[in-house]
């Protein structure tokens, strides 16, 4: 147990406190137990470190990593007993989907240990998902997303702007410092490159690609027991997605194409989405089952179409991606049967450059045009690059 300690006040030495995620302030830390879900490399063992480290719990405080060797001959609840004994009060496991039978584990530890708090973090989002199944009655879920564009203007420029709500942007409140800084080559930057967190790797985008293949080749697979063969459907159908703007599914034909059956196709558009490597657009009006719902497919965020696609990315659909990707986390986003997207069961935008018109929506209520390649909000026109102010 002495390398774990050394292995954590390390990690903890080297932690900067400078900028922190969004979703710091959102996790109710007080809780016996959290599970921070997200997608690889999209900061959440950094959060965990910055937490202990801002609130003065070091040493009552433990992070351990899943595939450490420590757990060949050592049990979690075993290590969650000798920690506690020790005066420990708050356990961190990283990576817990790489530890066998976890989600048991750390239910024995909840029921046998209550003043033990406990945090859990996994980059497979579909074997977490799974194991919160019997978790579900004590913990609480926080999903932790790439960054924003307004993270990424404080982490990269030194920017600081508020969070702001969905009303204060279509009330064009946007307080940019406009004086300093022009934000539309700020946003482009963005777009190609700002979406992870490690996006200052000198090799982002091989990096990026890395993270689709261990999705693909590993995450998926291994979940859902499919064979190699599949996983070369897996990377065909993504790579179709992030080809098309955006992608309508019709399955009957898109099965055809990559020559699986049409029920399995849609079993690996669900694992895609819930992987984080798609995010698929459903419309509002129709019945609960999730696959029926999805209109429309689109990458789940612009650093990847520009991994995948290079120079050849479609610019609309570039601006659909960024509009769903930035609303989601905070907002309900479905298809419009008018426009683009609908929020909240309220509000109507239609995305588009710098000339798209109004005529498409000029009769609907609380409807928006969404202009790239503008810096100002004036009437219901808004700014696409603003909507990335909103976590």
């Amino acid at each position: 147990m002495e390398k774990l300690i050394q292995r954590y006040n390390n990690q903890i030495d080297k932690t900067n406190t400078k900028f922190v995620r969004y979703l710091q302030n959102d996790v109710n830390w007080d809780a016996r137990l959290n599970a921070i879900l997200g997608t690889r490399g999209v900061g959440k063992t950094t959060m965990i470190f910055q937490h202990i480290k801002m609130t003065g719990q070091r040493n009552v405080s433990l992070v351990v990593f899943a595939d450490d060797i420590y757990f060949s001959k050592n049990t979690l609840l075993d290590l969650a007993d000798n920690f506690y004994k020790g005066g420990g009060k708050y356990l961190y496991i990283d990576e817990v989907h790489k530890y066998p039978n976890w989600s048991t584990e750390i239910k024995n530890i909840y029921d046998q240990i209550p003043d033990l708090n406990i945090v859990y973090t996994g980059s497979s989002i579909l074997d977490l998902e799974r194991g919160t199944a019997d978790l579900s009655r004590r913990q609480l879920k926080n999903y932790m997303y790439g960054m924003s564009f307004r993270e990424w203007l404080q982490m990269d420029k030194g920017i600081t702007i508020p969070i702001l709500s969905i009303e204060q942007i279509l009330a064009g409140d946007i307080p940019f410092p406009y004086s300093d800084y022009r934000p539309l080559p700020l946003f482009k930057e963005y777009l190609d490159k700002g979406y992870y967190p490690f996006y200052r790797d000198i090799n982002y985008f091989e990096r990026l690609v890395a993270v689709v293949d261990q999705t693909l080749e590993v995450d998926i697979p291994q979940f859902a027991g499919l064979s190699v063969g599949v996983m070369r459907k897996l990377k065909q159908l993504l790579q179709i997605i992030s080809q098309i703007s955006p992608f309508k599914p019709n399955y009957s034909n898109l099965a055809r194409d990559i020559s699986v059956k049409r029920e399995d196709l849609k079993e690996y558009i669900f694992y895609m989405e819930n992987s984080g490597m798609i995010q698929g657009l459903t419309a509002p009006d129709k019945g609960l089952n999730l696959l029926a719902k999805i209109d429309k497919i689109y990458l789940d965020n612009t650093n990847l179409m520009y991994a995948l696609c290079g120079d050849n990315c479609e610019i609309g659909n570039i601006r659909e991606t960024f509009f769903f990707n930035q609303m989601k986390v905070r907002n309900t986003v479905t298809s419009s049967q008018a426009s683009d997207f609908y929020v909240n069961d309220k509000y109507t935008f239609e995305v588009g450059g710098r000339k798209k018109g109004k005529k498409q929506i000029k009769d609907v209520e609380n409807s928006y045009v969404v202009k790239d390649d503008i810096e100002y909000a004036y009437s219901n026109v808004i700014p696409l690059w603003a909507f990335g102010l909103n976590y």
